[in-house]
Protein backbone atom coordinates (compact mmCIF):
# COMPACT_ATOMS: atom_id res chain seq x y z
CA UNK A 1 0.00 0.00 0.00
CA UNK A 2 1.34 3.70 -0.75
CA UNK A 3 2.47 5.72 2.16
CA UNK A 4 0.36 8.24 2.97
CA UNK A 5 1.93 11.89 2.52
CA UNK A 6 2.15 14.64 5.29
CA UNK A 7 2.40 18.00 4.64
CA UNK A 8 3.61 19.94 8.11
CA UNK A 9 3.05 23.45 8.83
CA UNK A 10 5.75 24.86 11.01
CA UNK A 11 9.41 23.48 11.94
CA UNK A 12 9.94 25.06 15.48
CA UNK A 13 9.65 23.20 18.52
CA UNK A 14 6.59 20.80 18.27
CA UNK A 15 6.96 20.83 14.45
CA UNK A 16 10.83 19.96 14.57
CA UNK A 17 10.15 17.23 17.28
CA UNK A 18 7.54 15.53 14.91
CA UNK A 19 9.66 15.53 11.86
CA UNK A 20 12.36 14.05 13.84
CA UNK A 21 10.19 11.49 15.37
CA UNK A 22 8.58 10.47 12.18
CA UNK A 23 11.99 9.89 10.36
CA UNK A 24 13.92 8.11 13.40
CA UNK A 25 10.69 5.56 14.42
CA UNK A 26 9.36 5.37 10.57
CA UNK A 27 9.77 1.52 10.66
CA UNK A 28 7.85 1.06 14.18
CA UNK A 29 5.50 3.65 12.98
CA UNK A 30 4.56 1.94 9.47
CA UNK A 31 4.14 -1.61 12.20
CA UNK A 32 1.63 0.41 13.73
CA UNK A 33 -0.03 1.75 10.84
CA UNK A 34 -0.42 -0.38 8.62
CA UNK A 35 1.41 1.58 5.93
CA UNK A 36 4.47 3.89 5.86
CA UNK A 37 3.79 7.45 6.59
CA UNK A 38 6.20 10.44 4.55
CA UNK A 39 6.15 14.13 5.10
CA UNK A 40 7.10 15.67 1.65
CA UNK A 41 6.29 19.18 1.96
CA UNK A 42 6.84 22.03 4.83
CA UNK A 43 6.00 25.26 5.32
CA UNK A 44 8.70 27.30 7.45
CA UNK A 45 10.02 30.72 7.05
CA UNK A 46 12.74 30.12 9.27
CA UNK A 47 14.32 26.52 10.58
CA UNK A 48 17.67 25.49 11.75
CA UNK A 49 18.59 22.48 9.01
CA UNK A 50 21.27 21.13 11.74
CA UNK A 51 18.14 20.41 13.94
CA UNK A 52 16.37 18.26 11.43
CA UNK A 53 18.26 15.93 9.99
CA UNK A 54 17.18 14.50 6.32
CA UNK A 55 15.17 17.79 6.28
CA UNK A 56 16.74 18.55 2.64
CA UNK A 57 14.94 15.63 1.26
CA UNK A 58 11.87 17.35 1.58
CA UNK A 59 10.47 20.23 -0.21
CA UNK A 60 9.65 23.15 2.39
CA UNK A 61 7.73 26.36 1.69
CA UNK A 62 7.66 29.85 2.86
CA UNK A 63 4.10 29.87 1.97
CA UNK A 64 1.65 27.23 4.36
CA UNK A 65 -1.22 27.58 1.96
CA UNK A 66 0.89 26.28 -0.96
CA UNK A 67 1.22 23.18 1.64
CA UNK A 68 -2.27 23.23 2.11
CA UNK A 69 -3.31 23.06 -1.26
CA UNK A 70 -0.70 20.61 -2.75
CA UNK A 71 -2.98 18.22 -4.36
CA UNK A 72 -0.54 15.11 -3.47
CA UNK A 73 -0.62 15.80 0.01
CA UNK A 74 -3.35 13.41 2.13
CA UNK A 75 -2.70 15.11 6.23
CA UNK A 76 -1.92 18.76 6.97
CA UNK A 77 -0.45 19.29 10.41
CA UNK A 78 -0.79 22.04 11.90
CA UNK A 79 1.81 23.40 14.35
CA UNK A 80 1.53 27.08 13.48
CA UNK A 81 0.12 28.05 16.77
CA UNK A 82 -2.65 31.19 17.39
CA UNK A 83 -5.82 31.69 16.05
CA UNK A 84 -4.57 33.04 12.94
CA UNK A 85 -3.60 32.08 9.92
CA UNK A 86 -3.89 28.30 11.46
CA UNK A 87 -7.92 28.83 11.00
CA UNK A 88 -7.80 29.48 7.70
CA UNK A 89 -4.96 26.99 6.86
CA UNK A 90 -7.27 24.26 8.74
CA UNK A 91 -10.34 25.37 6.92
CA UNK A 92 -8.50 25.66 3.49
CA UNK A 93 -6.84 22.05 4.47
CA UNK A 94 -10.25 20.48 5.06
CA UNK A 95 -12.16 22.86 2.09
CA UNK A 96 -9.63 20.91 0.13
CA UNK A 97 -10.63 17.00 1.50
CA UNK A 98 -7.45 17.06 3.56
CA UNK A 99 -7.50 15.82 7.02
CA UNK A 100 -5.87 17.55 9.89
CA UNK A 101 -3.87 17.03 12.82
CA UNK A 102 -3.25 19.76 15.42
CA UNK A 103 -1.75 21.09 18.47
CA UNK A 104 -3.43 24.30 18.81
CA UNK A 105 -5.50 24.36 21.93
CA UNK A 106 -6.41 28.24 21.05
CA UNK A 107 -7.89 27.31 17.65
CA UNK A 108 -9.74 24.16 18.96
CA UNK A 109 -11.18 25.77 22.25
CA UNK A 110 -12.18 29.15 19.79
CA UNK A 111 -13.25 27.60 16.90
CA UNK A 112 -13.40 23.86 17.00
CA UNK A 113 -17.30 24.11 16.69
CA UNK A 114 -16.88 25.96 12.87
CA UNK A 115 -14.00 23.22 12.33
CA UNK A 116 -15.54 20.14 13.19
CA UNK A 117 -18.65 20.85 11.46
CA UNK A 118 -16.69 21.79 8.09
CA UNK A 119 -14.96 18.15 8.80
CA UNK A 120 -18.30 16.68 9.14
CA UNK A 121 -19.54 17.93 6.15
CA UNK A 122 -16.67 17.20 4.23
CA UNK A 123 -15.83 13.81 5.52
CA UNK A 124 -12.59 14.73 6.97
CA UNK A 125 -11.01 14.00 10.24
CA UNK A 126 -9.45 16.86 12.58
CA UNK A 127 -7.32 15.10 15.06
CA UNK A 128 -6.02 17.25 18.28
CA UNK A 129 -4.94 15.06 20.52
CA UNK A 130 -1.49 17.31 21.11
CA UNK A 131 -3.67 20.32 22.23
CA UNK A 132 -4.39 18.90 25.86
CA UNK A 133 -1.21 17.90 27.82
CA UNK A 134 1.64 17.56 25.68
CA UNK A 135 2.37 13.75 25.76
CA UNK A 136 0.02 12.43 27.80
CA UNK A 137 -3.16 10.71 25.69
CA UNK A 138 -5.60 12.34 27.83
CA UNK A 139 -8.16 13.14 25.01
CA UNK A 140 -7.82 9.63 24.00
CA UNK A 141 -8.67 8.08 27.82
CA UNK A 142 -11.49 10.56 28.29
CA UNK A 143 -12.78 10.02 24.46
CA UNK A 144 -11.90 6.54 23.98
CA UNK A 145 -11.12 5.21 27.02
CA UNK A 146 -13.80 6.15 29.30
CA UNK A 147 -16.32 5.76 27.02
CA UNK A 148 -18.65 3.56 29.23
CA UNK A 149 -19.00 6.06 32.15
CA UNK A 150 -20.41 9.16 32.72
CA UNK A 151 -17.81 11.20 33.92
CA UNK A 152 -18.57 13.16 36.86
CA UNK A 153 -15.83 15.78 37.43
CA UNK A 154 -12.12 16.27 35.73
CA UNK A 155 -9.17 18.11 37.65
CA UNK A 156 -6.18 19.20 35.82
CA UNK A 157 -2.59 20.92 36.64
CA UNK A 158 -2.58 21.64 32.19
CA UNK A 159 0.20 24.54 32.60
CA UNK A 160 3.82 23.57 33.48
CA UNK A 161 4.74 27.36 33.50
CA UNK A 162 2.35 27.75 36.55
CA UNK A 163 2.94 24.89 38.16
CA UNK A 164 6.33 25.43 38.47
CA UNK A 165 6.59 28.86 39.51
CA UNK A 166 4.00 27.27 42.73
CA UNK A 167 6.43 24.39 42.99
CA UNK A 168 9.58 27.03 43.60
CA UNK A 169 7.37 29.03 45.60
CA UNK A 170 6.51 26.23 47.59
CA UNK A 171 10.29 24.73 48.23
CA UNK A 172 12.37 27.59 48.62
CA UNK A 173 10.14 30.41 49.96
CA UNK A 174 10.33 32.77 46.79
CA UNK A 175 8.61 35.14 45.87
CA UNK A 176 6.02 35.14 42.76
CA UNK A 177 8.15 37.78 40.23
CA UNK A 178 11.26 36.08 41.56
CA UNK A 179 10.33 32.92 40.18
CA UNK A 180 8.35 34.07 36.71
CA UNK A 181 11.76 35.54 35.66
CA UNK A 182 13.86 32.62 35.80
CA UNK A 183 10.80 30.34 34.32
CA UNK A 184 11.01 33.37 30.85
CA UNK A 185 14.70 32.61 31.53
CA UNK A 186 14.60 28.55 31.39
CA UNK A 187 12.44 29.33 28.08
CA UNK A 188 9.16 27.65 29.96
CA UNK A 189 7.72 30.89 30.05
CA UNK A 190 7.08 34.01 26.99
CA UNK A 191 8.37 37.41 27.27
CA UNK A 192 4.37 37.89 27.70
CA UNK A 193 3.66 35.24 30.28
CA UNK A 194 -0.13 36.46 30.32
CA UNK A 195 -1.67 33.26 28.90
CA UNK A 196 0.60 30.93 31.05
CA UNK A 197 0.19 32.83 34.49
CA UNK A 198 -3.31 34.35 34.04
CA UNK A 199 -4.42 30.66 33.62
CA UNK A 200 -5.94 31.34 29.56
CA UNK A 201 -3.50 28.36 28.10
CA UNK A 202 -4.89 26.12 30.86
CA UNK A 203 -8.75 27.77 30.16
CA UNK A 204 -8.43 27.08 26.48
CA UNK A 205 -7.39 23.03 27.38
CA UNK A 206 -10.15 22.65 30.10
CA UNK A 207 -12.62 23.87 27.63
CA UNK A 208 -11.64 20.87 24.98
CA UNK A 209 -11.74 18.31 27.93
CA UNK A 210 -15.00 19.55 29.44
CA UNK A 211 -16.84 19.65 25.94
CA UNK A 212 -15.05 15.97 25.42
CA UNK A 213 -16.28 14.66 29.27
CA UNK A 214 -19.83 16.07 29.45
CA UNK A 215 -20.84 16.01 25.36
CA UNK A 216 -20.80 19.88 25.06
CA UNK A 217 -20.12 21.85 22.47
CA UNK A 218 -17.16 24.21 23.21
CA UNK A 219 -17.91 27.24 25.01
CA UNK A 220 -14.46 29.25 26.34
CA UNK A 221 -16.33 32.30 26.96
CA UNK A 222 -17.89 30.82 29.85
CA UNK A 223 -14.87 29.25 31.22
CA UNK A 224 -14.30 31.53 34.43
CA UNK A 225 -10.45 32.11 34.65
CA UNK A 226 -8.18 33.53 37.23
CA UNK A 227 -4.65 33.29 37.96
CA UNK A 228 -1.76 32.93 39.88
CA UNK A 229 0.12 36.28 39.82
CA UNK A 230 -1.45 37.99 43.49
CA UNK A 231 -0.33 34.21 45.14
CA UNK A 232 2.33 35.26 47.64
CA UNK A 233 4.58 32.69 49.27
CA UNK A 234 3.03 33.67 52.44
CA UNK A 235 -0.18 31.89 51.22
CA UNK A 236 1.64 29.26 50.19
CA UNK A 237 3.26 28.46 53.37
CA UNK A 238 -0.02 29.34 55.14
CA UNK A 239 -1.50 26.65 53.21
CA UNK A 240 1.18 23.93 53.60
CA UNK A 241 0.71 24.44 57.65
CA UNK A 242 -2.89 23.70 57.01
CA UNK A 243 -2.14 20.73 54.89
CA UNK A 244 -2.49 21.94 51.72
CA UNK A 245 -0.81 22.55 48.53
CA UNK A 246 -1.61 25.47 46.09
CA UNK A 247 -1.98 24.40 42.42
CA UNK A 248 -3.28 26.70 39.35
CA UNK A 249 -6.12 23.84 38.35
CA UNK A 250 -8.51 23.41 35.80
CA UNK A 251 -11.49 22.34 37.39
CA UNK A 252 -15.39 20.60 35.66
CA UNK A 253 -17.72 19.31 37.13
CA UNK A 254 -21.46 18.05 36.32
CA UNK A 255 -24.15 19.36 38.83
CA UNK A 256 -27.82 19.06 38.67
CA UNK A 257 -28.10 22.89 37.74
CA UNK A 258 -25.21 22.30 34.93
CA UNK A 259 -21.57 22.28 34.41
CA UNK A 260 -19.03 24.09 36.38
CA UNK A 261 -15.75 25.34 34.32
CA UNK A 262 -13.03 27.30 36.20
CA UNK A 263 -9.38 27.78 36.40
CA UNK A 264 -8.10 28.86 39.56
CA UNK A 265 -5.69 28.54 42.13
CA UNK A 266 -6.99 25.79 44.56
CA UNK A 267 -6.19 24.53 48.04
CA UNK A 268 -5.65 20.50 47.39
CA UNK A 269 -4.72 18.14 50.29
CA UNK A 270 -1.28 17.63 50.80
CA UNK A 271 -2.43 13.27 50.15
CA UNK A 272 -3.25 13.75 47.32
CA UNK A 273 -1.40 12.18 44.24
CA UNK A 274 -2.09 15.35 42.31
CA UNK A 275 -1.24 17.71 44.80
CA UNK A 276 2.63 15.99 44.67
CA UNK A 277 3.05 16.61 40.83
CA UNK A 278 5.84 19.30 40.55
CA UNK A 279 7.92 21.39 38.46
CA UNK A 280 6.84 21.45 34.55
CA UNK A 281 4.76 18.62 34.66
CA UNK A 282 1.31 18.00 33.82
CA UNK A 283 -1.57 15.41 35.33
CA UNK A 284 -5.17 15.28 35.54
CA UNK A 285 -7.39 13.35 37.44
CA UNK A 286 -10.87 12.40 36.14
CA UNK A 287 -13.50 10.41 38.09
CA UNK A 288 -15.90 8.36 36.40
CA UNK A 289 -19.21 6.50 37.67
CA UNK A 290 -18.04 3.24 36.87
CA UNK A 291 -14.12 3.22 36.77
CA UNK A 292 -13.71 5.49 39.88
CA UNK A 293 -10.85 8.23 39.68
CA UNK A 294 -8.06 7.93 37.14
CA UNK A 295 -4.98 10.07 36.90
CA UNK A 296 -2.85 11.07 34.01
CA UNK A 297 0.93 12.59 34.19
CA UNK A 298 3.23 13.17 32.33
CA UNK A 299 5.41 15.65 30.30
CA UNK A 300 3.01 18.49 29.39
CA UNK A 301 5.21 20.50 26.51
CA UNK A 302 8.24 20.29 25.32
CA UNK A 303 9.51 19.05 21.69
CA UNK A 304 9.19 15.06 21.62
CA UNK A 305 6.62 14.59 24.49
CA UNK A 306 4.32 17.22 22.09
CA UNK A 307 5.17 15.08 19.22
CA UNK A 308 4.67 12.18 20.80
CA UNK A 309 0.80 13.11 20.54
CA UNK A 310 0.91 14.74 17.22
CA UNK A 311 2.87 11.59 15.03
CA UNK A 312 -0.18 9.13 17.13
CA UNK A 313 -3.09 11.03 15.66
CA UNK A 314 -1.44 11.04 12.15
CA UNK A 315 -1.16 7.08 12.92
CA UNK A 316 -4.74 7.12 14.19
CA UNK A 317 -6.03 9.25 10.85
CA UNK A 318 -3.88 6.87 8.60
CA UNK A 319 -5.56 3.38 10.20
CA UNK A 320 -9.12 5.38 8.96
CA UNK A 321 -8.15 6.73 5.88
CA UNK A 322 -10.18 4.25 4.25
CA UNK A 323 -12.66 3.76 6.90
CA UNK A 324 -16.31 4.86 6.56
CA UNK A 325 -16.35 8.18 7.78
CA UNK A 326 -20.28 7.74 9.66
CA UNK A 327 -18.46 5.49 12.24
CA UNK A 328 -15.51 6.97 13.37
CA UNK A 329 -14.51 8.04 16.38
CA UNK A 330 -16.79 11.70 17.01
CA UNK A 331 -14.25 14.49 17.42
CA UNK A 332 -15.91 15.21 21.11
CA UNK A 333 -16.42 11.68 21.88
CA UNK A 334 -20.44 12.31 21.25
CA UNK A 335 -22.40 12.09 17.82
CA UNK A 336 -22.18 15.89 16.53
CA UNK A 337 -26.11 15.76 16.77
CA UNK A 338 -26.33 14.41 20.52
CA UNK A 339 -24.20 17.08 22.02
CA UNK A 340 -26.01 17.75 24.98
CA UNK A 341 -27.15 21.87 25.22
CA UNK A 342 -26.26 21.64 29.53
CA UNK A 343 -25.93 24.63 30.51
CA UNK A 344 -22.60 26.32 31.84
CA UNK A 345 -22.61 27.55 35.50
CA UNK A 346 -22.15 31.05 36.46
CA UNK A 347 -19.43 31.15 39.04
CA UNK A 348 -21.63 32.49 41.56
CA UNK A 349 -23.52 29.04 41.37
CA UNK A 350 -20.26 27.65 41.64
CA UNK A 351 -20.01 25.86 45.13
CA UNK A 352 -16.75 24.66 46.90
CA UNK A 353 -14.74 25.46 49.83
CA UNK A 354 -12.36 28.66 50.55
CA UNK A 355 -9.00 29.68 51.90
CA UNK A 356 -9.45 33.36 53.30
CA UNK A 357 -6.70 35.52 54.27
CA UNK A 358 -7.34 38.68 56.16
CA UNK A 359 -5.07 41.26 57.31
CA UNK A 360 -6.27 42.48 60.91
CA UNK A 361 -5.37 45.58 63.00
CA UNK A 362 -4.40 43.48 66.58
CA UNK A 363 -7.42 44.75 68.64
CA UNK A 364 -9.89 42.79 70.60
CA UNK A 365 -13.61 42.06 68.43
CA UNK A 366 -12.15 41.85 65.02
CA UNK A 367 -12.02 38.06 64.96
CA UNK A 368 -15.72 37.91 66.33
CA UNK A 369 -17.08 40.59 63.80
CA UNK A 370 -15.49 38.39 61.08
CA UNK A 371 -16.76 35.24 62.09
CA UNK A 372 -20.15 36.73 62.58
CA UNK A 373 -20.20 37.98 59.12
CA UNK A 374 -19.65 34.10 58.00
CA UNK A 375 -22.35 33.15 59.88
CA UNK A 376 -24.88 35.22 58.86
CA UNK A 377 -24.31 33.71 55.55
CA UNK A 378 -24.47 30.22 56.80
CA UNK A 379 -20.80 29.97 56.15
CA UNK A 380 -18.97 27.49 58.29
CA UNK A 381 -15.72 27.82 59.34
CA UNK A 382 -13.12 24.38 58.89
CA UNK A 383 -9.95 26.05 60.68
CA UNK A 384 -8.67 29.33 61.93
CA UNK A 385 -4.93 30.22 61.68
CA UNK A 386 -3.70 33.52 63.95
CA UNK A 387 -0.31 34.14 63.33
CA UNK A 388 1.77 35.79 66.10
CA UNK A 389 2.22 39.46 65.19
CA UNK A 390 5.77 40.65 64.69
CA UNK A 391 7.43 42.27 67.72
CA UNK A 392 6.09 46.18 67.19
CA UNK A 393 3.45 45.21 64.84
CA UNK A 394 -0.28 46.14 64.88
CA UNK A 395 -1.68 44.19 62.20
CA UNK A 396 -1.81 40.69 62.24
CA UNK A 397 -2.46 37.66 59.62
CA UNK A 398 -5.51 35.55 60.35
CA UNK A 399 -6.47 32.74 57.60
CA UNK A 400 -9.55 30.88 57.51
CA UNK A 401 -10.82 27.97 56.23
CA UNK A 402 -14.48 27.23 54.99
CA UNK A 403 -16.65 24.43 54.09
CA UNK A 404 -18.64 24.71 50.98
CA UNK A 405 -20.59 27.77 50.02
CA UNK A 406 -21.38 29.60 47.10
CA UNK A 407 -19.21 31.66 45.24
CA UNK A 408 -21.94 34.21 45.44
CA UNK A 409 -22.36 34.17 49.18
CA UNK A 410 -18.76 33.98 49.82
CA UNK A 411 -18.66 37.46 47.39
CA UNK A 412 -20.96 39.07 50.11
CA UNK A 413 -19.16 37.72 53.23
CA UNK A 414 -15.92 39.26 51.69
CA UNK A 415 -17.73 42.57 50.48
CA UNK A 416 -18.89 42.79 54.29
CA UNK A 417 -15.41 41.98 55.80
CA UNK A 418 -12.82 44.31 53.72
CA UNK A 419 -15.99 47.15 54.79
CA UNK A 420 -14.73 46.28 58.83
CA UNK A 421 -12.65 48.93 59.97
CA UNK A 422 -10.18 47.42 61.48
CA UNK A 423 -9.77 44.77 58.30
CA UNK A 424 -6.88 46.56 56.24
CA UNK A 425 -6.21 45.67 52.10
CA UNK A 426 -8.41 43.36 50.45
CA UNK A 427 -9.03 39.89 51.55
CA UNK A 428 -7.36 37.27 49.38
CA UNK A 429 -9.32 34.55 48.16
CA UNK A 430 -8.19 30.52 47.32
CA UNK A 431 -10.43 28.25 46.20
CA UNK A 432 -10.27 24.53 47.74
CA UNK A 433 -11.09 21.24 46.54
CA UNK A 434 -10.52 17.71 48.52
CA UNK A 435 -11.05 16.07 44.98
CA UNK A 436 -11.91 12.61 46.94
CA UNK A 437 -13.63 9.84 45.35
CA UNK A 438 -16.91 10.43 46.93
Amino acid sequence: MKPVKVGLLGLGTVGGGTFNVLRRNAEEIARRAGRGIEIVHAAAREYDPTRLPGIEGIQVSDDAFKVVDDPDIDIIVELIGGYSPAKELVLRAIENGKHVVTANKALIALHGNEIFKAAQDKGVMVAFEAAVGGGIPIIKAVREGLAANQIEWLAGIINGTGNFILTEMRDKGREFADVLAEAQALGYAEADPTFDVEGIDAAHKLTILASIAFGVPLQFDKTYTEGISNITRDDVAYAGELGYRIKHLGFSRRTPKGIELRVHPTLIPERRLIANVDGVMNAVLVKGDAVGPTLYYGAGAGSEPTASAVVADIVDVTRVLTADPENRVPHLAFQPDALSDTPILPMEAVETAYYLRLCAQDKPGVLSDVTRILAEREISIEAILQKEPAEGATRVPVIILTHRVTEGAMNEAIAAIEALQHIEDKVTRIRLEHLDAS
